[in-house]
């Protein structure tokens, strides 16, 4: 090899090795790994001997699933007890919502609710309704939404079945300090379409706080108004509930 094959081959190798050390490098694997679904088991009981015989048990399982383009919430519920052998509760309310975004704060949703109360005489109760949705409020700790739409009420109520429409007006809140220490409330409205002076209105308002890593203390109000109910029951139910908390 002469000389000037030399200083040229110099040259290119040269050449090669700073484009190799320049070259973008590989990106990162991801080192976020929180899961995608949040989850969650709330359960209470009591139980009472002596001049009062009562029992009481009550547990709900949530689930819950947000990305930047699609959000899940659902829940299942159940309330079961009695008073000196006489039942006094016994309640199932099942939820699921799925949210699409079409921005940061817009999406629209479709929402479907199952209810069952046995000593309101509702053998049950379904509620369909899409619509539409915006974040007011939508950081990391807090959220605010209000919901707007069409809706179709079917129900067995004392024995008869109604079906109507029913547009749905609804806001929820939920405030978080950590993982586990939140705050929340929600309400609904639903107005017979047909029929100003029946309407139906659910809230509930909640607390939870943390005692171990997975394990937080919750407390839960929920009122349930039907304008019109059975004949003989009242228009009004209130649970308070409190419980254990088992996040997975």
């Amino acid at each position: 090899m002469n000389k000037h094959n030399l200083i040229a081959f110099i040259v290119i190798a040269l050449g090669v090795s700073a484009r190799a050390n320049t070259a973008t490098p590989l990106p990162a694997c991801p080192t976020n790994t929180a899961p995608l679904w949040q989850e969650s088991l709330a359960f209470g009981f009591t139980l009472t001997r002596g001049n009062s015989d009562t029992t009481m048990a009550d547990g709900e399982f949530s689930a819950h699933r947000n990305d930047p383009t699609n959000e899940v919430i659902t829940s299942a519920q159940g309330i079961y007890g009695t008073a000196n052998e006489v039942k006094n509760a016994e309640l199932l309310h099942g939820i699921g919502q799925y949210n699409h975004f079409f921005s940061q704060r817009l999406y629209g949703y479709g929402r479907g609710d199952a209810f069952h109360d046995g000593v309101a005489d509702v053998e049950y109760r379904l509620t369909v309704s899409p619509g539409v949705g915006y974040y007011f409020f939508k950081d990391k700790v807090t959220t605010f939404a209000g919901e707007a739409g069409p809706g179709g009420v079917f129900e067995k109520l004392d024995g008869s079945f109604e079906n109507y429409s029913a547009p749905r007006l609804a806001e929820r809140f939920d405030r978080k300090w950590d993982e586990h220490t939140h705050i929340w409330e929600n309400v609904e409205f639903l107005p017979q379409l047909d029929m100003g002076n029946n309407f139906l209105v659910n809230a509930e308002v909640g607390a939870e706080a943390p005692l171990t890593k997975r394990i937080s203390l919750q407390a839960v109000l929920q009122d349930n108004y039907i304008n019109i109910p059975a004949p003989g029951r009242e228009d009004n139910d209130l649970k308070l509930i409190s419980g254990l908390v088992y996040k997975f």
